[in-house]
């Protein structure tokens, strides 16, 4: 249970540090971090582009619930106010899966239901896990492919930016 895929997006503000100090607020247990991509906002489609990535992190002494709750610290660290669901926000860091759990709580829905339907989070973790799988839906190069076309083509990616050091 210690091994977990996070993502990140960011729309407002300084949308690039904020991805930054998620990064960096993972610390040891970040194994791997994809490039930044640039999507349209998804949901609520009137405010701004978000730029996202996808994390692996890995630490055998956290469980699910402590990842949900380092994933919040590091949104209350970027100032983030949930005034609106899937409106602007200075950073969204979503556990989308942790590996061996599968949780229906209202608070903590794993793998990320979501998931399945956003190629801004599809794209960057199958760059760093080219064999990915989503526990209950199947290979993450499958759901992509499954995806339209537009989709796939507005997540651009931002070659000018990284979160690696």
């Amino acid at each position: 249970m210690s091994r977990a895929v996070l993502s990140l997006g960011s729309n407002l503000g300084d949308r690039h540090g904020f991805l930054l100090l998620a990064v960096r607020g993972l610390g040891e247990p970040l194994t791997a971090v994809s490039s930044v991509y640039e999507t349209a906002p998804w949901g609520v489609e009137d405010q701004p582009y978000f730029l996202n990535a996808v994390c692996v992190v890995d630490d055998p002494a956290r469980d699910h619930w402590a990842w949900l709750r380092a994933a919040q610290a590091l949104e209350a660290a970027a100032g983030r106010v949930r005034e609106q669901r899937w409106g602007p926000r200075t950073l969204d860091v979503d556990l989308v899966t942790v590996d061996g759990v599968a949780s229906a709580e209202p608070e903590l829905l794993l793998p990320h239901p979501g998931t399945p339907d956003r190629a801004s989070v599809l794209i960057p973790w199958l760059e760093i896990e080219p064999g990915a799988v989503l526990p209950g839906h199947g290979r993450v190069d499958a759901l992509l492919r499954a995806r339209p076309a537009a989709d796939r083509d507005g997540v651009l990616p931002r070659a000018d930016l990284s979160l690696r050091d």
